[in-house]
């Protein structure tokens, strides 16, 4: 796997935690931070980042089109 495609994925799962994450409607300016805490954290170790995909967090056909 390619260093674009698990940016991709750590975008897309940093995302989705920080959007679900309880506080982001009251702090929305924490969740922003979130989400670029946890980009930055999965864009490093991407072998950990990649463990998500296809769990309860994110599920494989994420970046899949709808038809």
């Amino acid at each position: 796997m390619g260093k674009q495609a698990s940016s991709r994925w750590a975008k897309a799962i940093a995302k989705r935690l920080s959007d679900e994450w309880s506080g982001q409607a009251e702090f929305p300016e924490d969740a922003e931070l979130l989400k670029e805490v946890l980009t930055k954290a999965l864009n490093a170790v991407p072998e950990e980042c990649m463990r998500l995909v296809g769990t309860g967090i994110i599920e494989e056909a994420y970046f899949e089109s709808i038809d």
